[in-house]
């Protein structure tokens, strides 16, 4: 079913709902950047690639029931300081939080700061002030509720890649206006150079990168966030509300850990720890984040958020299924070393996804927030969690066409099913006894575990279950632009969505075609996910393809499809 979603417009003085903008910001426009005159010949080249003055509006993160992270980007020919302000109304009548920040050339001129000593469960209104009083664009923001709380709502996002397409999942949500909180799981950049992820063939003509080149150095990873960054709808979404964030991958180089990178490459692209240092650096200045590894959020009585780190702070090397099977003479002996890697190197008690400190953190966490009376355990993450096999029969359906790295894939993912072992190592699945003792936390905490996961760039919805116990769900959030199945395999997404759901027990659905994004309403009773499908992403637009919706009664660790 095709259908346009077309937002209510909310008068801005009604605080207790979301409003996208009020007359005054309306007039400002949404998309309005403020800037200064001249281009300032001291300041770095890079930083001046998209002007001077105000250049990629403002954004806020990090709610508490009291605080909330502000961000700003003023480009100058020197260290700045910046005042900023909040108020109940976009006209700023009345000013109830101010105070100053510097926006520095150390920082690539990003500016942070948290205003405290806000009202709990409260929408407001935000700027920063330079110098002879030239104000950035206004932006909304809102704080977490504390005690009884009926109703939050979360707009789930993960995988942006700039040069595929718009991002029209940020557009529909800002302008859906009905959500209390973005959450951003990662990707939300790539760091690949031009022709790569996307191809030549697969770029969209009007979304070019800069830097063209794959991105290692401190000034490239900073130019391509001031590229996505000057994207109006992602400008637009972090204008309108604040924003959770989680790095996956692509923030530093694909396929990442704590040492290394598939996409690093030490002898031409130097020391890892220097570029890891580097990509977390610069997430820090562009990003409204602390500098805080994993954290949490509590919103009342409904819910804990816990914002994880699975990929840099603790993660061990990825398992790679075609190194385990190359070199072998024939399927048999494929299998053979398959089986001794299940039983050995994979079954590792030890193995760490989280790191030791952060998983003790997480036990100790889901137990605390049970205990306060929180409703749901919410785990923000970037990688799957449910277990999941390759589908049954896909080599017999790939036909005679197929390209040999595809061929070659789907042979080794069968083979690792056939031998008990999962479609992605990438994902909670390379990594079980950490899985195993996450479980053993939530069960002992008797938690409602709500579990959201980016990355594949698919839609999944999971019941977790644990030596047959149920333990929570998962639901796996699609990208904004990224391909997903559709475009590796040549199957029918229908097909293919009933084959993996068929040959995986815990998967209760999947879609393997549509980019998008998901909203996820929280209350005492029940979750309610609604996975809303945009129409397409060559051209900007906020009409959707279609919905569906899944619901988790509270209590009951299972999905309602």
């Amino acid at each position: 079913m095709h259908a346009t979603y077309r937002a209510t417009m909310i008068k801005t003085d009604t605080l207790a709902q979301p409003s996208p903008a009020s007359t005054s910001l309306s007039r400002r426009g949404i998309f309005a950047l403020a800037g200064a005159t001249a281009a300032i010949a001291a300041t770095p080249a890079h930083a001046r690639t998209f002007g001077t003055g105000f250049t990629h509006c403002v954004a806020s993160g990090e709610p508490q029931a009291d605080s909330v992270l502000l961000w700003t980007r003023y480009v100058s020919d020197a260290e700045t300081t910046l005042d900023w302000q909040i108020s109940e109304s976009a006209e700023f009548t009345s000013i109830i939080a101010e105070g100053q920040v510097s926006a520095s050339p150390n920082r690539d001129f990003c500016a942070k700061a948290t205003a405290s000593g806000l009202t709990p469960d409260h929408w407001y209104f935000y700027r920063f002030v330079a110098p002879g009083g030239i104000s950035s664009p206004v932006g909304r923001t809102r704080t977490l509720p504390q005690g009884p709380s009926s109703k939050f709502r979360l707009a789930v996002f993960s995988c942006a890649n700039f040069g595929f397409g718009w991002f029209n999942a940020y557009a529909h949500a800002a302008e859906a206006n009905d959500c209390d909180l973005a959450v951003h799981l990662g990707d939300y950049i790539y760091e690949y150079g031009g022709g790569t992820y996307p191809s030549a063939g697969q770029r969209h003509p009007e979304r070019n990168l800069e830097p063209e080149s794959e991105i290692v150095a401190l000034a490239d990873y900073r130019l391509r966030y001031a590229t996505y960054r000057k994207d109006a709808d992602l400008q637009r979404l972090h204008q309108v509300l604040p924003m959770v964030a989680v790095w996956d991958d692509h923030e530093s180089a694909n396929d990442s850990w704590k040492d290394g990178a598939q996409n690093h490459q030490s002898e031409t692209e130097g020391s890892w720890d220097v570029r890891k240092s580097v990509a977390k650096r610069v997430y820090s200045e562009w990003m409204p984040v602390s500098d805080a590894p994993y954290s949490t959020y509590d919103i009342g009585d409904l819910a804990t958020l816990f914002r994880l780190d699975t990929r840099l702070e603790g993660r061990e090397e990825q398992f790679n299924i075609r190194q385990l099977i190359a070199g072998q003479e024939n399927p048999e002996a494929m299998i053979a070393a398959l089986d001794a890697f299940r039983d050995g190197d994979y079954a590792d008690p030890a193995r760490q996804l989280l790191g030791a400190a952060q998983e003790q953190w997480l036990t100790d966490g889901l137990a605390a927030s049970k205990a306060r009376g929180a409703t749901w355990q919410v785990l923000v993450q970037q990688v799957l969690m449910g277990k999941l096999s390759s589908p049954t029969g896909m080599l017999e359906m790939l036909g005679d066409n197929a390209p040999p790295f595809i061929r070659n894939r789907v042979t080794a993912s069968a083979m690792a099913a056939e031998a008990g072992l999962p479609l992605n190592m990438d994902a909670w699945d390379g990594y079980p006894a950490a899985r195993n003792r996450v479980f053993e936390g939530a069960l002992s905490a008797d938690a409602n575990l709500l579990v959201l996961a980016g990355d594949t760039h698919n839609g999944w919805a999971f019941d977790l279950a644990h030596k047959g116990e149920k333990v929570g769900v998962e639901l796996g959030v699609c990208s904004v632009s990224s391909p997903g199945f559709e475009t590796y395999l040549p199957v029918p997404p229908e097909q293919m969505a009933q084959l993996v759901v068929g040959t995986n027990e815990e998967l209760k659905w999947a879609d393997t075609a549509q980019r998008g994004y998901m909203t996820v309403e929280l209350t005492a009773a029940r979750a309610t996910t609604e996975y809303r499908f945009v129409s397409g992403i060559r051209q900007r637009s906020v009409q959707l393809a279609g919905t569906k919706v899944i619901t988790c009664e509270a209590g009951s660790n299972a999905l309602s499809i």
